[in-house]
């Protein structure tokens, strides 16, 4: 009977200080951070999903335009090839590779909308308006889903850095740090309009 109820004291012993660990709640949190993730590609794809359209409908209009549609293409080609996994999202290198492609993608964008502005009777189009306003929605969700991730960040980091979960991911897990989604280079630096 003694063993019964060292071995029951142990158990529950064993399941407070499990419970207390964090070895759950830091496996929860890098699951968040992981669909964070996911719902950043998502709007990503919905980017590249909309840009041949888009693309197309600008061709009828700006044939002469070749160049700049042309680089919206391969700009989006890039952006595309650039897949980051859920283990690549604690490396650094592999974050800034998905940054300069999706940054190449968003100055093309830009210049695009420069030749757009130069059509009038495209501004007009109402497919065309309609895919301009599809894709600034897009980039709204892009927005709103990289602040998501990067709070999910925050939190996962941050949780495997203070007691008792730090111990727990020393000792029993080895969860790696997640990068956070940083702002492109120069993107401190205000555009500069030029209406030549």
């Amino acid at each position: 009977m003694r063993t019964y109820i060292k071995w029951l004291m142990m158990g529950i012993l064993f399941a407070l200080v499990v419970s207390g660990c964090g070895y759950n709640a830091l496996q929860q949190m890098e699951e968040q951070v992981f669909r964070s993730w996911s719902d950043v590609e998502s709007n990503l794809q919905r980017r590249a999903d909309l840009i041949p359209n888009l693309v197309a409908t600008v061709k009828g209009f700006a044939a002469h335009e070749r160049e700049t549609l042309q680089a919206v293409v391969e700009a989006r080609a890039r952006a595309t090839s650039v897949q980051l996994s859920p283990k690549d999202l604690g490396n650094a290198q592999a974050m800034q590779q998905m940054l300069d492609a999706q940054g190449g993608l968003s100055s093309a964008l830009s210049r695009l909308m420069v030749v757009v502005e130069r059509y009038p009777d495209l501004k007009a189009n109402q497919n065309f308006m309609d895919l301009q306003n599809q894709l600034e929605g897009t980039e709204n969700r892009i927005n709103v889903a990289r602040q998501r991730y990067n709070q999910a960040v925050e939190a996962f980091n941050g949780k495997i850095r203070s007691l008792p979960y730090s111990l727990t991911n020393s000792l029993i897990l080895h969860l790696e740090r997640k990068e956070y989604f940083k702002a492109e280079t120069g993107a401190a630096q205000a555009p500069k309009i030029n209406f030549e």
